[in-house]
């Protein structure tokens, strides 16, 4: 297992929609176990593939800080089947450096997925798990939560992000815990 590099905002492979993994093998377990590593490392609630250069429908999450690694979803191929409620979360992004905003997604989420152990499985979600299936699920189709929000957020965020980068605090540490 290794630490693998975050792709940053604005990186194209960000934009791109992830594809299916067909097989799940060796190198498959590998690279999610780097993801989990990696995401641990950040530090980080979930991490999608695309965020580490891998156009696969992969994704680890992990809600629980008291107990790291106990309740590690190692989810492939995941899909939202239902969805229901709304709900606002402040939600940040390991691929998004230093933004935080309110999103609005769905309360309660009913996900489908493959694990590494070629079982399929259901997850009933609500609160900071449901946010975050939605969250990573995003990223497996393209999209970042700053693509929520408002096209003025979105703008002052880019300017913000020029702003980091011309003064070389773009590749900081995240202060937060990030989704």
């Amino acid at each position: 297992m290794a630490l693998l590099k975050i792709r940053k905002f604005p990186d194209d492979s960000l934009k791109q929609v992830a594809q299916p993994v067909e097989n799940i093998d060796g190198k498959l377990n590998a690279l999610i176990d780097s993801m989990a590593q990696t995401m641990y490392a950040a530090p980080g609630v979930g991490l999608a593939a695309p965020q580490v250069g891998e156009s696969m429908r992969v994704v680890v999450l992990d809600t629980d800080h008291d107990e790291p690694g106990k309740h590690l979803l190692k989810l492939i191929n995941p899909r939202i089947v239902e969805a229901e409620g709304k709900v606002i979360w402040e939600e940040g992004c390991l691929s998004v450096i230093d933004y935080n905003a309110d999103v609005e997604r769905a309360a309660r989420v009913l996900v489908r997925a493959w694990t590494p152990d070629q079982e399929e499985i259901e997850i009933e979600a609500d609160d900071l798990l449901a946010v975050a299936l939605q969250h990573e699920i995003d990223h497996l189709d393209g999209k970042l939560f700053i693509d929520r929000i408002s096209r003025i957020k979105r703008e002052l965020y880019r300017r913000k992000l020029k702003k980091l980068i011309r003064e070389g605090k773009a590749d900081e540490r995240p202060s937060k815990v990030r989704i």
